[in-house]
């Protein structure tokens, strides 16, 4: 997903987008809507929440951090 997207849906849970990066606003999202603030930390591959709506994002963004 990209930037402006996620920016877009902060938002509309009232979060200010300003000098956060995707990491960190999709943990804040995942927070604002009762949820398990995981997103990047799935350094395996390894994931119990499917129907997450990060999660193709959540996967190459950890592979990323490891890096």
């Amino acid at each position: 997903m990209q930037i402006q997207d996620i920016r877009q849906i902060a938002k509309q849970h009232g979060l200010k987008t300003s000098r956060q990066s995707k990491v960190e606003l999709v943990r804040q999202i995942q927070s604002a809507e009762g949820n398990f603030n995981c997103f990047a930390t799935a350094v395996n591959g390894i994931c119990d929440q499917q129907s997450c709506l990060w999660r193709e994002d959540c996967f190459a963004a950890a592979k990323k951090r490891l890096n």
